[in-house]
């Protein structure tokens, strides 16, 4: 079932909830099927990799896994914490998203 976010790559989000809780960071991938959203320097996981072809190297990486979207909210600049995001339908029919506590627009 693919959700609708109101979130974009490239937002700033703060995590509230978790082991990550109070991290803020951006948005670098979203899945809107399963509802997960992948975090810079966020749900940081090591990964043991094996070399597949010669001249590829193996080792342990770090990489940024999806967290659930309900985990995260969008962080308003002005307000300094994290808040809602409300969306308001311009005169010609376009669409801007809103802080729900400042009213700027984003």
């Amino acid at each position: 079932m693919l959700r609708k976010l109101k979130l974009k790559k490239g937002d700033t989000v703060i995590v509230n909830t978790g082991s990550e809780k109070g991290k803020k960071g951006t948005i670098l991938d979203i899945d809107r099927k399963n509802g997960k959203v992948t975090v810079k320097d966020v749900n940081v996981r090591t990964k043991h990799v094996k070399a597949r072809k010669q001249g590829q190297e193996s080792g342990i990486i770090k990489i940024e896994c999806p967290i659930d979207v309900s985990k995260v909210n969008f962080y308003c600049d002005k307000c300094e914490k994290g808040v809602r995001l409300g969306i308001k339908i311009n005169e010609d029919g376009t669409k801007t998203r809103f802080c729900k506590s400042c009213n700027e627009i984003k």
